[in-house]
């Protein structure tokens, strides 16, 4: 950063602050991509690998959506370790949903895997014949000389994969696996084995058994925290992520897919409404608009949905949120203005910081180098409004910092809702300084500079991101923020002056 010495004081010039332009002057509400979404578009058809646990609710889920919709989706069923591979040879499909979240995660860690949708909950359980002919209570049971037990490959279904977890951790894997009679492709290929009576028992999902109304499941002790995750994730190399994202939220849609998910014995929780194209509701600060708005565009082009977004001064937000209006989601100014709708954003995540910065014109020619300076004679000051936005509020708990609040006050001619008002009234020369944020003066360099404000804690604002409690799109909201999160995203706050709250444990969090 260039900076020119004066007494008393660092003068930052704002050149280097210039980084990325974005667009503040456009419209903020975007139409999604008009190829993307709406049930009469002609979309090529879908691929989805789709591990075998989940066929019996698939099918009935893409009957449904292609009878809805209009739209194909083509399916390939199998373990979900050799789905996986496939994908990482192959790349090409659009959708992933594997029998266990882990392997989601190795398909992102490969990058494989974009955006993930959770979706429902299964438990491992020993499968046996209607009626349990022969007792079975608990995992030493199988291990009866006499008993024929199969089981799925461990390297390549996800269940085995979890009972080889647990078992070993337990010291009881080695006994199992020689018990075992034969090791068989697929979960539901153990669950035919003991329908057909090849098999005394074997060990599967819960929920792989609705369709087996001949079979009973057992759930065992040893086998308690054996708890499979299910979600669906959509591939980095679809060509049509948009229709890909379309499926993927009919599937996780608690009106939709859950639907189907939670007849068939699967536990679900959670899960957006479902909408054709939903539209998403987002309240943020002005100061934000800069930084976040054409990650909005780009998430409304992948995701084929539309994000309604107002940026005003965050009082001005709050206002109209305690008047009835509730958005999706809030990216407040500062953590005060999120306090002030608790009830309705009871958990929020700090996202960023900005510093408070007296602006003047460029080459500062009154020689400002404190906010005691700003009680020179005759001097015009703009600040923000206390009421209207957090700038004001912060302005004003700073200047009470100093002592000499009074006296600056006196010199207030103006008191807007926005930074970006005052860096316009610097710049046509109706101001003499002005009290704003950094990232107002972000590509006003050559116009203006920036004093920092020493020694006051205060001075600094913490902009916090949070979705609605009763938001009908929370997984959509998650996604968005996720996006916001994001390496490229992040350069274009540094670039406009923000610092980074989000720690990295946040940050992988809101990876998964």
């Amino acid at each position: 950063m260039l900076v020119s010495r004066t007494p008393l004081v660092m003068i930052v010039s704002l050149a280097a602050l210039a980084g990325l332009f974005w667009f503040l002057s456009q419209d903020s509400r975007r139409p999604a991509d008009p190829t993307a979404g709406g049930s009469g578009d002609k979309t090529p058809e879908l691929m989805l690998y789709c591990a075998a646990s989940n066929r019996s609710v698939v099918e009935a889920v893409r009957e449904r959506y292609e009878a809805e919709t209009g739209r194909q989706v083509s399916i390939q069923y199998g373990p979900s370790q050799t789905l996986l591979s496939q994908l990482e040879v192959a790349r090409t499909g659009d959708l992933y949903l594997p029998a266990d979240d882990s392997f989601l995660k190795l398909a992102t860690a490969g990058g494989l895997v974009e955006e993930i949708l959770p979706l429902a909950a299964m438990n491992c359980v020993v499968v046996v014949p209607k009626g349990n002919p022969r007792g079975i209570r608990s995992l030493t049971d199988l291990f009866a000389e006499d008993l024929r037990v199969v089981q799925a490959n461990p390297e390549a279904a996800a269940v085995a994969r979890v009972t080889r977890r647990l078992l070993t951790e337990a010291g009881l894997w080695d006994r199992l696996d020689a018990a075992t009679e034969a090791y068989r492709t697929t979960v539901n290929d153990v669950a035919n084995d003991v329908l057909v009576g090849a098999a005394d028992a074997g060990i599967v999902y819960d929920a792989v058994l609705y369709p087996y109304p001949d079979l009973e499941a057992v759930p065992v002790p040893e086998l308690a925290a054996g708890r499979s995750q299910i979600a669906v994730g959509v591939t980095s190399f679809s060509e049509q992520p948009a229709a890909a994202l379309h499926f993927a939220r009919y599937l996780s849609a608690q009106n939709r897919g859950l639907e189907e998910y939670q007849k068939q014995g699967f536990e679900i929780s959670g899960g957006d409404e479902w909408e054709d194209v939903p539209e998403l509701t987002i309240f943020a600060g002005s100061m934000l608009r800069p930084v976040i708005e054409d990650t909005i565009v780009r998430f409304e082009a992948r995701e084929g949905v539309l994000v309604s977004r107002t940026y005003n001064g965050c009082g001005i937000l709050v206002a109209q949120m305690q008047a009835g209006q509730h958005p999706d989601a809030y990216f407040a100014c500062d953590v005060e203005f999120m306090q002030q709708v608790r009830e309705l954003f009871p958990n929020s995540t700090d996202v960023s910081t900005n510093q408070l910065v007296i602006l003047v014109p460029k080459g500062n020619p009154r020689q400002i180098a404190s906010l005691q300076d700003l009680t020179q004679k005759d001097l015009r000051v703009g600040i923000g409004h206390e009421k209207q936005c957090a700038m004001g509020w912060l302005t004003q708990r700073t200047f009470a910092e100093t002592g000499v609040q009074t006296e600056i006050m006196a010199n207030v001619t103006v008191q807007t809702p926005t930074g970006d008002m005052l860096v316009n009234q610097l710049r046509t020369g109706s101001l003499d300084a002005a009290v704003a944020y950094l990232s107002n003066a972000a590509g006003s360099g050559e116009f203006l500079d920036a004093v920092q404000i020493q020694g006051i804690p205060c001075s600094t604002a913490t902009q916090p991101w949070a979705v609605a409690e009763r938001s009908r799109f929370p997984l959509l909201a998650d996604r968005l923020f996720r996006r916001i999160c994001s390496a490229e995203s992040r350069e274009g706050f540094a670039a406009e002056g923000f610092g980074w709250q989000l720690s990295d444990v946040q940050e992988k969090e809101a990876d998964h």
